[in-house]
């Protein structure tokens, strides 16, 4: 069933979140995140911090669909995006760090998520009124995603010391921009604006989406090696990781 207020929203993240913990599932490192920004954004609301805070909360439901009906598919076997599959297959995958997996979720829910939910959520206003609270919302992700980097120091302390050892050409995973994501998710809405919404330049954008997802989930040879090494110190159950991206 799709959510369709904020705190639906935040009910929902609770219900994935305590889940994953119980079943020890990866998936729920991204959840503990979505949550935070999502609570974030309901703060911002209340706050009056947005230019329009009954369009930012439909543009946060709208947006959490699509992140939620990929879960749900996911979890029934059933087809999501490609982006989508990209990142939640890796956890089925054993050598991937905690940042890998959110980075993953990232990438699928602003590169390509993030374009579509702006254009669901002005209906038949211009695309052009949305930018600000568009920008705003990305500002909070940019705020976390930093709060959650200092999370990981303490799952995993050889990651402040080994991540800055990969080289320039490598650098994809550890330098991962909001700031260049939210950009090229914009760019994309006006151009799938401007197509008069053609579903084929989704599919097109899923397909590139999910190469780049690909490429975080394996990475040149060297951030291989420093990711195992960083791995071998993020030694406790996922619940417990979990725990520690909450606090």
């Amino acid at each position: 069933m799709q959510c369709t207020t904020i705190d639906e929203v935040i009910v929902r993240l609770n219900q994935i979140v305590d889940e994953c913990k119980t079943q020890q599932d990866a998936l729920g490192y991204f959840a503990v995140l979505y949550r935070k920004v999502t609570i974030r954004v309901k703060q911002g609301i209340l706050k009056n911090e947005f230019e329009n805070g009954a369009r930012m909360e439909r543009l946060d439901v709208v947006f959490a669909n699509r992140y939620f009906d990929a879960f749900d598919a996911y979890r029934l076997k059933q087809p999501c995006s490609q982006s989508w599959q990209t990142a939640f297959d890796a956890v089925n995958e054993s050598g991937h760090v905690l940042l890998q997996h959110l980075l993953l979720g990232i990438n699928a829910h602003i590169n390509l998520d993030l374009g579509i939910a702006a254009l669901n959520a002005v209906g038949n206003q211009p695309l052009l009124s949305i930018q600000n609270d568009f920008n705003a919302i990305n500002a909070v992700l940019c705020e976390l995603v930093d709060d959650v980097k200092t999370d990981i120091g303490d799952v995993s302390p050889v990651f402040k010391w080994l991540m800055p050892l990969a080289p320039k050409t490598e650098e994809m995973l550890i330098n991962f921009s909001i700031q260049i994501a939210r950009d090229g998710a914009w760019k994309f809405a006006n151009e799938l604006d401007a197509s008069g919404r053609n579903h084929s330049m989704i599919q097109e954008r899923d397909s590139v989406i999910a190469l780049l997802g690909l490429a975080i989930r394996k990475p040149g040879t060297i951030l291989q090696i420093i990711n195992f090494v960083i791995a071998l110190f993020e030694w406790r159950t996922v619940a417990d990781k979990m725990k520690i991206l909450e606090k």
